[in-house]
């Protein structure tokens, strides 16, 4: 689902993805996830764009990627360990399975993530991912 706008007023959009899980006979089973769209340093509050997601659709998303990426390879860049949090820079580079935009079946997407870690009990309890795609 689709929030445009800030970021405070995100709550009747998340409030309408509710109302549809409960619509489809389904139970909201905890966190949404939320993808930002717009730099906030760079865009105003008015024109931010979040894409907001339940558990479902965050899987369905996993499912789609695996037709689409024929092979992903994850390299540790950088670290920082403090007591229970984990904060890691990674370079993601993807294999296209099929032809995506411009680019060829074959073609290499290439991205930097920084991945914020909380565990509890040995378990990651929360994680937050940036993404900084290269253009493609």
């Amino acid at each position: 689902m689709l929030h445009r706008g800030p970021y405070a007023a995100e709550a009747p959009t998340i409030e309408a993805l509710h109302a549809f899980i409960a619509a489809q006979g389904y139970v909201f089973a905890g966190k949404h996830h939320e993808i930002y769209l717009k730099d906030p340093q760079r865009t105003a509050p008015e024109r931010l764009e979040t894409v907001i997601r339940d558990l479902a659709a965050i899987l369905d998303g996993a499912v789609r990627g695996q037709q689409v990426m024929a092979a992903q390879r994850y390299e540790p860049l950088d670290r920082l360990v403090d007591g229970n949090r984990v904060v890691l820079e990674v370079q993601w580079t993807g294999t296209l399975a099929i032809p995506l935009g411009a680019l060829p079946a074959g073609g290499q997407m290439r991205a930097r993530f920084a991945v914020f870690l909380t565990y509890r009990d040995g378990k990651i309890a929360h994680q937050r991912n940036y993404d900084c795609f290269e253009p493609w």
